[in-house]
């Protein structure tokens, strides 16, 4: 406009503008949010001329002094004008909340909220307040948004989401903006970091949270690439890095997403597998759980292959079974003969390892685990034999009498598996009979038990 110091002399504007703004710090709040609605409406004046920084930067100040006292401070000594700086509904939130101030400042356009909080974290104000502001101002103003304004408002929140220190995000609505996204078309970057996000904290979360259904375009139940692609950002720079509390709760989370998703009749045995394995073995103490997910998998996908029912077993640690999980699995006619069959000489090597940390072990392990070598002899020319085992007694001090008891149990648990062995044997030797033409022996008969 012209009206520099040389053409209107001492009354010009630019001088009157800069004394106003100098006693920026005795306004009161309202008329704060009036000046921040005005530098708004002329967002390009109002950052080239230095006004907008000028406003937001006494903002941040009189908000950092929230965090301290429960009103505004102000530079003035005399109370009246120290109650006057603060609007009575806002003394009264101040007082109750540090985040009185949301509802105020909610009402903004996103870019200039993008520019506050760009600067609430250069002056390193509480990222958890920071956090909690961003995540109810996409929320309050979602529903009023038109289609092209919520893309926006997501790619700019989990831009500024992302900036912040993980640990003071809420997991849950980090949940809630992603199942709001996915029906919006966000940018690639913008969607890869939200995932960053949610799989970095993800022994944060449930069942419930995982279970989100696929896309149109793909005919799963649920979306588990995403679930694979959480998992990826989880394990970050390698599973030897995360505590193993951590890890066995994802672990654990992970197996009963499994168990939801096993009975899909579209789910591949690839991406199946993949979520069995996508963690390592150290992250689970027991794959008795996974086994019945396997197990529930192959009976949906009845039609598999001999080879994709071997590549779907293949994920089971088939040492952390429980005896009880081996004696199914020995009568499981779903899995294949040769993983029940390794299953089976699973458990008595830890049969073994246990009874060699006994004083005389040896006795009853040499007995046990020549068993299945006889068996599997005997059932070539004597199938109606009936072998029983007999465990020796053992010396023990008082201290392992509860092991024996529990070893004496073990053994014969161990003798039922081996009655099913020979059971399986018997059966595989018929089939094969009534394979071959009348008259003739087969050359070879695939032992169950080595």
């Amino acid at each position: 406009m012209e009206m520099s110091k040389s053409f209107s002399g001492t009354q010009n504007l630019i001088e009157q503008t800069e004394k106003l703004l100098e006693g920026m710090k005795f306004w009161t709040w309202s008329e704060l949010l009036v000046a921040l609605k005005q530098c708004q409406d002329l967002l390009l004046v109002a950052k080239s001329s230095g006004i907008l920084e000028k406003c937001l930067d006494s903002l941040i100040e009189r908000l950092s002094s929230c965090e301290v006292s429960p009103c505004p401070s102000t530079s003035s000594t005399d109370s009246s004008e120290f109650l006057s700086s603060c609007d009575t509904g806002n003394t009264e939130r101040m007082k109750n909340s540090l985040t009185w101030w949301f509802e105020d400042l909610g009402a903004f356009d996103v870019n200039l909220i993008e520019m506050l909080v760009k600067m609430m974290i250069s002056k390193n104000f509480n990222h958890s307040i920071i956090s909690r502001f961003l995540f109810y101002y996409q929320k309050s103003r979602f529903a009023s948004a038109t289609s092209d304004e919520k893309i926006k408002m997501v790619e700019k929140v989990v831009e500024l989401l992302y900036s912040l220190d993980l640990s003071t995000l809420s997991y849950k609505s980090l949940f809630g903006i992603l199942r709001v996204a996915l029906n919006l078309n966000i940018s690639k970057c913008c969607r890869n970091k939200l995932e960053s996000l949610i799989g970095s904290l993800l022994d944060q979360a449930t069942l419930d949270n995982l279970l989100i259904p696929s896309s149109a375009e793909r005919t799963y139940l649920y979306d588990v690439d995403l679930v694979l692609r959480f998992l990826k950002y989880f394990l970050g720079k390698g599973a030897f890095c995360l505590p193993m509390s951590r890890l066995k709760k994802v672990a654990n989370l992970i197996d009963l997403y499994i168990a939801e998703a096993a009975p899909d009749p579209n789910l591949k045995p690839a991406k199946f597998l993949a979520l069995i394995i996508a963690l390592p073995n150290s992250a689970r103490d027991s794959y008795d759980r996974v086994y019945h997910a396997v197990d529930l998998y192959l009976e949906v996908h009845s039609g598999l292959s001999e080879e994709d029912k071997m590549r779907v077993c293949s994920g089971i640690n088939y040492d952390k079974l429980s005896s009880e999980v081996a004696n199914h699995i020995a009568q499981n006619i779903k899995i294949p003969p040769k993983l029940a069959a390794e299953a089976l000489v699973s458990q008595q090597c830890k049969l073994k390892s246990l009874l060699e940390d006994t004083d005389q072990p040896k006795p009853v392990m040499d007995s046990t685990c020549s068993f299945v070598e006889r068996e599997c002899t005997r059932t070539k020319n004597k199938t109606h034999e009936q072998i029983v085992l007999y465990a020796r007694k053992l010396n023990l001090s008082d201290e392992n009498k509860k092991l024996k008891v529990h070893l004496q149990g073990m053994q014969w648990r161990v003798l039922e598996l081996e009655k099913v062995c020979k059971k399986m044997h018997t059966q595989m030797t018929k089939m094969m009979k009534s394979r071959l033409p009348n008259n003739t022996t087969p050359k070879s008969i695939p032992r169950l038990c080595s």
